[in-house]
């Protein structure tokens, strides 16, 4: 378990790998970005809104498309990664296609030693809290930088999802946060025949943590939803049910894949 107290260094290190490769595969279709396509799902643009003109905070942006994605659409956007090499990329990328982003590289827990600023959104979506361990310390952060009145907009991967094994075939993780998880596997999700090796350390975190974390850093949780399937093809045994909606083919629509929460920080003045 010593090596779950260096999981920054060890999870940097992994998406660092990983970048190139997510840069390069049909998965995150760079060329089609680069080109006008924009990268955020239905499930996420119909909780943010209308946000031409808004201050978005973006955590765990990997190499920025989805932060890129929110500044085409009007908003003024920082996005928070703690890959330097993913980093680079998304303030490449913004450069490129000429699209004001800013970007820090940090641990999102270290957030406070380097932005100041508070925002009228703080947005996360898609794999990100599970390279956490305390989400309490995780929904202090979103609560320090949401304005009075300001809106969280969250959208995960349901923790059914992570109960089970990779090919969907029995139960082999508890759905409660029993600590870290060390992993050693090839490939990665966009690419799964990638040359690569990767060590990751993750844990799984309950709705009710997630909800309750939320609730004691001071924000009002708006809505909660729950959907049977995900927009990313990015797990095995997978089936296109209709167009850009993704279930595991044997389970079909029997599990909830993504969950949304929206929630505004309670103004206390």
């Amino acid at each position: 378990m010593n090596s779950a107290k260096n999981y920054i260094e060890v999870n940097r290190q992994s998406w660092n790998n990983i970048t190139e490769t997510h840069l390069k595969s049909e998965f995150y279709d760079l060329d089609g970005f680069l080109k006008g396509k924009n990268s955020l799902n239905d499930i996420e643009l119909n909780l943010l809104g209308d946000i031409h003109g808004k201050s978005i905070l973006h955590l765990q942006c990997h190499f920025g498309q989805d932060t890129i994605s929110l500044g085409r659409l009007g908003a003024n956007v920082t996005g928070v990664d703690l890959s330097d090499k993913a980093i680079e990329s998304a303030r490449q990328i913004a450069k490129n296609i000429h699209v004001d982003a800013t970007f820090i590289c940090c641990d999102i827990y270290d957030l406070p030693n380097h932005l100041e600023d508070t925002f009228d959104i703080v947005f996360t979506s898609y794999g990100t809290i599970g390279w956490l361990p305390d989400l309490d310390k995780w929904a202090n952060v979103v609560s320090r930088y949401l304005k009075p009145s300001g809106q969280f907009v969250f959208v995960e991967f349901h923790p059914v999802v992570w109960m089970f094994d990779d090919n969907f075939g029995r139960i082999a993780y508890r759905y409660f946060n029993s600590g870290a998880i060390i992993e050693t596997q090839s490939g990665t999700y966009a690419d799964k025949e990638a040359d690569l090796t990767i060590t990751d350390i993750s844990w799984n975190h309950s709705i009710s943590e997630v909800l309750n974390s939320l609730i004691k850093n001071g924000l009002q949780i708006d809505s909660f939803d729950e959907f049977d399937y995900s927009p990313y093809n990015c797990f095995n045994k997978t089936t296109e049910s209709e167009p850009g909606k993704y279930r595991i083919k044997h389970l079909d629509d029997k599990i909830p894949m993504v969950y949304s929460i929206t929630a505004t920080r309670k103004d206390n003045s």
